[in-house]
């Protein structure tokens, strides 16, 4: 019976975590490299409308190449504040049921069956739907709100499977010793289990509001794809230069990339890469406020 080497196996084993370490370091490096590539080469193409502040304030030039993106960089925050307002609550609230009050059982299992099938929904199907549905049957036409709620549907599934996950992954002895102090579970989950998760949540919201920033293929069917000149000193909310009315048809900056794409014309491409830049920044800002604000919070809810 031959004699087993440990001093070989050892070297062996050391060997193969050297070899599986390069190879994972290697992949990760590419992905990196990859993507700063892309980011480097939209910022250098885009930088020279970055620091053009009439560029960033006034109106697009219609039928012809020129102007700015006032109107489009206010409507895709205005879109994403409302998203956020609509979605963040009820998934925070459908997480929070089906993690700490739904029962075991197989209505329980479907919903979350889907609700994870949902969170994969292309959104031009989403698109779609909300054309057939809030523009016409509705009534609302082309419209911030119509947007709004169609970019409320696929993000309601990815934020309530992160809000749930977030709440699941508090160890389950923090829940019992609050339940022992005499707790309730509504009082555990609001001031125990909710603090824990709350980076997890924050985080979970930081990237669905990404996905909602520079979403495009839903807006074209829903918000429009026009940018009407707004007056911010309006109050009238039936107005259509109102910014704050919700039926006005709304171009954000990834629609606008794409119209442009689509009509083509000198001096275009200046400008497209432009936007891509400013959209770009603008999704790296918020979710670096995002981050900072939700540490900020998680901080003060758990007395750190």
């Amino acid at each position: 019976m031959a004699k087993f080497d440990m001093a070989a196996h050892v070297r062996r084993i050391n060997s193969q975590d050297k070899i599986a370490t390069g190879i994972l370091t290697a992949i990760v490096g590419l992905v990196l490299l990859i993507l700063a590539a892309i980011v480097i080469y939209i910022l250098v193409a885009g930088a020279g409308k970055l620091f053009d502040a009439s560029f960033l304030t006034s109106k697009p030039q219609q039928f012809k190449a020129g102007g700015g993106i006032g109107p489009e960089l206010f409507n895709s925050f205005y879109l994403l504040f409302l998203t956020l307002v609509i979605s963040v609550p009820l998934s925070l609230g459908a997480a929070i049921y089906l993690s700490q009050y739904a029962p075991e059982n197989w209505v329980t299992n479907v919903a979350k069956t889907i609700i994870e099938t949902l969170s994969s929904l292309p959104s031009i199907v989403v698109g779609l739907f909300g054309f057939l549905f809030f523009v016409l049957t509705m009534g609302w036409g082309f419209s911030v709100i119509a947007g709004a709620v169609a970019l409320t549907m696929f993000n309601i599934p990815i934020l309530v499977r992160t809000c749930q996950q977030a709440l699941e992954d508090v160890p389950q002895s923090q829940r019992d010793a609050c339940l022992a102090m005499g707790l309730t579970r509504w009082e555990t989950t609001i001031h125990v289990l909710l603090p824990a998760a709350m980076p997890a949540i924050v985080t979970g919201i930081v990237l669905s509001a990404g996905r909602v920033f520079g979403e495009a293929a839903a807006l074209i069917f829903t918000a429009g794809q026009s940018a009407p000149v707004l007056d911010f000193t309006c109050l009238d909310f039936s107005s259509p230069s109102c910014p704050w009315n919700v039926f006005r048809p709304a171009e954000t900056l990834a629609v606008h990339i794409w119209k442009l794409k689509m009509e083509p014309s000198p001096g275009n491409d200046e400008i497209v890469w432009g936007t891509a830049c400013v959209l770009i920044i603008c999704v790296l800002l918020f979710n670096v406020v995002a981050r900072l604000l939700g540490r900020a919070l998680a901080k003060k809810m758990t007395s750190e």
